[in-house]
């Protein structure tokens, strides 16, 4: 309405510039006014003409006090055009979005997969004191997967896509995959394991599809975990050796997760109080390091030396009990992430910045060919913050353990997804509106560009509470994202396989996958397999989803809300491979390793459809067996 009525009165304005202009013109050299005396009709007096032109002069003051209004501030008016969409509504309107879809499209996906508060969970059934362990409140759990799950991949693809595709178009991915598939995901898996005893998504594929698809799964999940665990160190490494001013926080927070953690699980009366009490503690310590950090920065080691002792803290993260080392170090790395996802939301609407991205491009933008096809390259491009195979192997592996109730499910699972959904618009709002665009596609094309144009943005929104520190707090802040899902990678690969191969202990799966990464990181060799990453991550979402399928369809249970995203999800992630096959063998040095772990996965999609299909009918015309 109110871009209409700034268009009518733009219009109006230039009609009336044209015909005065054109009336002087056609007055001769020294000729009068039309408002002049000399120039008035006969019997006119003097003060009608002043009534007529002082209303005239209050049309013309109301007129340009609402173009002044509308046009000479063009960011405050959300629209196309000469308005421009401004990072305040965008943040606003994912919000309303994101809160609906939790309310109204979680509390379905809750029926649908029949969360039932009464049935124990495998924390307590199973309770080992080592990786079974119920969390002590739904908070904790909370804070672990979401600090688990949200790590570099939604703030990478959102940074990238809106530079290749636009703003737009990204937004709407974001906000439409999180609700209707990415937090589907991360839901129905996280269920479907606690109905197993808490086993991994790929252990659930083999009962209720194929032997053969466990295996094949199963180990997909395990190279594809190794190549995260060296990608995440890498990246690690790099943050310690360029800002060293965030190693003492980064590892300070270990010895206070130690303490946390002994403070709530050896002593079990007290427990609201107490955990409010270590919260608050906790989160005063971690303050004094963040603040320390600033004035001592310890600026020593190298990227290799920095590598090696993340391996091995991973390895011993990976082996001590779940409840003194990994819950409660994600549970108070969380609320530093919860500060930056708070602060930065606040910033963007304190600050308002118009967003100065394109909201879209072609189909196949022409200043990217690198990037690809809108379809399918941006369902893959952004995959964490819209839907992610990775997410549905955390609540399969680390989370279904430590559920305390069903009840926390939807909570943990679903809720979690949609918080790193607006994680990802913030970046949206960052790069396209704490950036120009120009600067942007220049961060970009640089190495490891993303992330520092997302690190620049959120500087440029949160200017007015951190000053010139907002890019190193984001910096802090995503350290704190990497450093949490290297512990939770580490140990993932330890269930996956000590499942694959059947071992009992705990030293040997993890010191197996520990060297494996190690290996990748220190070779650079992840760096020839990096590129095929994204298509994969989204194609274990997409078999994730048809795992939960089949597990519906087996218990007589409509699935269509369950396998519609999974076979969307499965045509996308095949197209984009058969892209990036395309472009390695058309390349002039033809990419022989891309184009052969293309092909491999495009053949285990293949295979894992073909074996869950005849099973899927089968079981529908059976009308739904008892199951777990």
């Amino acid at each position: 309405m109110l871009v209409t009525w700034e268009l009518a009165l733009r219009f109006r304005r230039h009609v009336s510039v044209r015909s005065g202009s054109r009336q002087t013109r056609n007055e001769e050299p020294g000729s009068k006014l039309p408002g002049d005396a000399s120039r008035r009709p006969a019997g006119t007096s003097r003060k009608r003409t002043s009534s007529a032109a002082t209303s005239n002069r209050r049309r013309g003051c109301a007129q340009s006090w609402w173009v002044a209004r509308y046009t000479a501030r063009p960011a405050r008016v959300p629209g196309f055009g000469a308005s421009k969409v401004t990072a305040r509504w965008l943040m606003l309107l994912s919000v309303a979005v994101l809160a609906a879809g939790y309310v109204v499209y979680g509390r379905f996906i809750s029926r649908l997969v029949g969360v039932d508060p009464s049935r124990p969970t495998p924390a307590h059934v199973r309770y080992d004191g080592v990786d079974y362990v119920p969390a002590r409140h739904w908070l904790v759990l909370f804070g672990h997967h979401f600090s688990s799950i949200c790590a570099a991949g939604p703030i990478v693809g959102p940074a990238l896509a809106v530079a290749y595709w636009g703003y737009g178009v990204s937004l709407v991915w974001i906000l439409a995959g999180a609700v209707v598939m990415g937090a589907v995901v991360d839901f129905s898996s996280l269920v479907v394991a606690v109905r197993h005893g808490g086993v991994s998504i790929s252990e659930v594929a083999g009962r209720v599809i194929t032997p053969r698809a466990r295996v094949l799964f199963t180990a997909f999940i395990l190279i594809a975990l190794i190549l995260v665990l060296a990608v995440f160190a890498h990246l690690a490494a790099g943050t310690f050796v360029e800002k060293p001013e965030i190693v003492l926080p980064s590892w300070g927070i270990l010895p206070i997760a130690v303490a946390a953690g002994f403070a709530l699980y050896r002593r079990k009366e007290g427990g609201q109080l107490r955990l409010a009490l270590v919260t608050v503690l906790g989160l005063a310590g971690l303050g004094l390091l963040m603040a320390a950090g600033q004035h001592w920065p310890l600026g020593w080691g190298g990227h290799t030396s920095w590598m090696l002792i993340l391996f091995a803290y991973c390895f011993v993260a990976s082996v001590l009990p779940v409840q003194y080392l990994l819950q409660p170090r994600d549970y108070l790395s969380s609320y530093v992430l919860f500060a930056t996802i708070g602060l930065g939301l606040l910033g963007a609407v304190w600050t308002d910045p118009p967003m100065t991205a394109r909201a879209g491009t072609e189909f196949l933008p022409s200043e990217w060919p690198a990037a690809g096809p809108l379809w399918p390259m941006l369902f893959v491009t952004i995959a964490c913050g819209a839907i992610s195979g990775f997410h549905s192997v955390v609540s399969s592996g680390t989370t279904c353990k430590q559920l305390d109730s069903e009840a926390h499910a939807c909570r943990i699972g679903y809720g979690a997804m949609l918080l790193e959904s607006l994680v990802a618009v913030l970046v949206v709002a960052a790069v396209g509106g704490g950036l120009t665009a120009a600067r942007h596609a220049e961060l970009v094309r640089a190495p490891g560009g993303a992330i520092l144009a997302f690190g620049e943005g959120y500087g440029a929104l949160t200017r007015p509470f951190f000053g010139e520190y907002g890019t190193a707090f984001a910096v802090m802040g995503l350290n704190f994202f990497i450093l949490t899902t290297l512990d939770t990678a580490t140990r993932l690969g330890r269930y996956l396989t000590a499942e694959l191969f059947g071992w009992k202990g705990r030293y040997l799966p993890t010191l197996l996958v520990v060297v494996a990464g190690a290996a990748l990181a220190l070779t650079g060799q992840w760096r020839a397999l990096w590129p095929a990453f994204g298509a994969s991550n989204q194609l274990v979402a997409a078999l994730a989803l048809l795992v939960v399928a089949c597990w519906l369809i087996q218990r007589g249970v409509k699935a269509l809300p369950i396998l519609v995203p999974a076979l969307l999800m499965l045509l996308t992630t095949i197209g984009a491979l058969l892209w990036q096959l395309y472009r390695s063998l058309a390349a002039a040095d033809r990419h022989w390793l891309i184009a052969a772990i293309d092909t491999v996965l495009v053949m285990l999609a293949v295979f894992l459809v073909a074996e869950a299909w005849p099973l899927a009918r089968a079981a529908r015309r059976a009308a739904g067996e008892p199951a777990p």
